[in-house]
């Protein structure tokens, strides 16, 4: 006998959770199976990103990551409190590295204002109150909400507030369609009128064989960190950097993690496949085919912005090349040592190849029964919760 549920999603980060526990919010008495091919949840990007829980300041006011990042981390916290997992109310600073960068703080600034977010522009003489070790040229942002906790434990809760629900999870197993939308798990054909592809870095090569999303091609981008005991670098509070608003990453920073350590990093060093977390391995031909024409859209929009990304993300990998950077921020780190590596993880971000510019907003798109989430990549651990009721709510 064929099993049947109402919805099936494939994925098992934080969003596929996050559809599924409102999907039963909304209809408790529905049938709704998580399938997650790996054997724990969030195996990639959900359960090895920074853990930060941001404020919600770096985003467009007219953007969906604007409208869910500072609910996301409010719905977070309730979920954190809920089940009595850590979290360090650290607040952020964000400085400058020179005086030409405070028209970019004050726009920032004005940023978040336009959010309704939580945020003060305060002079360079009040940073010692904030962050002692860090250093800014004129003025400094002080974020009070950005907090940290633990991306998997708060997976794990989110997995047991579904099962507490009547959700079903399956790990280990894979979930196929074939042309005609038809589901199998496991090689075992199932019944399910609605399928929602919320499967991360393989979610653009599951929608492009139903013709979705053909304007767009993934180009993984591989984010190393190095860790060192908090004692050997004090820190009060995050210390990032003035992001460059040309691309979607925030640069070199420092985070403090409920197991008290500071991390630096991340890098954004594109790769060529989904889970290539080793240089020498991780990827197949349709990796190939997507990386290769997401940076062919990128080279002919701007191939000196290509280049320069390259130019400043590969000599990173280097922990001398990241504490040099790290100094502009935090002149301290450059007098310590004995920093390991932490677990890498891959971010799934979408280039138009039509525009040749990195999509930096969430992108779902809807055909036939399968929606599929396509890009939800920085803040999508903040913003989770939201994000899947408006999925929901709007597919």
């Amino acid at each position: 006998m064929q099993k049947k549920y109402d919805y099936v999603i494939i994925g098992g980060g934080i969003v596929g959770l996050s559809i599924g526990n409102s999907l039963l919010e909304k209809n408790p008495k529905a049938q709704v199976l998580i399938a997650d091919k790996e054997k724990t949840l969030g195996a990639h990007a959900s359960g090895r990103n920074s853990g930060v829980l941001h404020a919600g300041f770096y985003y467009s006011p007219d953007s969906l990551k604007a409208k869910f990042c500072r609910d996301g981390n409010q719905a977070l916290r309730k979920v954190i409190e809920r089940h009595s997992i850590e979290i360090r109310n650290t607040g952020k600073v964000v400085v400058t590295r020179s005086i030409d960068e405070l028209p970019r703080l004050q726009k920032l600034y004005e940023r978040g204002i336009q959010n309704n977010v939580d945020i003060k522009l305060l002079p360079a003489s009040e940073l010692p109150n904030y962050e002692p070790l860090a250093i800014t040229h004129g003025q400094f942002l002080w974020s009070p909400t950005t907090a940290v906790s633990s991306p998997q434990d708060v997976i794990n809760a989110l997995a047991l507030d579904f099962k507490d629900k009547g959700g079903r999870i399956e790990l280990g197993s894979e979930l196929i369609l074939d042309s005609n939308e038809e589901a199998y798990l496991n090689t075992e054909k199932i019944v399910c009128p609605e399928i929602i592809n919320a499967a991360g870095v393989n979610a653009i090569h599951i929608a492009h064989k139903f013709g979705v999303g053909k304007e767009y091609s993934l180009l993984p981008v591989l984010g190393l960190y190095k860790t060192i005991p908090d004692e050997l670098l004090p820190l009060k509070t995050l210390v990032y950097p003035v992001p460059n608003p040309a691309n979607p990453f925030l640069g070199v920073h420092f985070t403090l993690t409920t197991d008290h350590k500071i991390k630096i990093g991340p890098t954004a060093i594109p790769v060529l496949g989904r889970e290539q977390y080793k240089f020498s391995q991780g990827f197949d031909g349709d990796d190939l085919k997507h990386s290769i024409t997401a940076i062919a859209a990128l080279g002919k929009k701007s191939f000196p912005g290509l280049i320069s990304l390259a130019l400043t993300e590969f000599p990173k990998i280097s922990t001398k090349n990241l504490l040099k950077g790290g100094s502009e921020l935090v002149p301290l780190v450059s007098e310590t040592s004995g920093w390991a590596i932490k677990e890498p993880g891959l971010r799934a971000q979408l280039v138009n190849k039509t525009t040749g510019e990195f999509e930096q907003d969430f992108i779902v798109r809807r055909k036939g029964k399968i929606t599929h989430v396509l890009n939800a990549v920085s803040p999508g651990w903040t913003a989770s919760i939201p994000f899947g009721n408006w999925v929901v709510s709007n597919f």
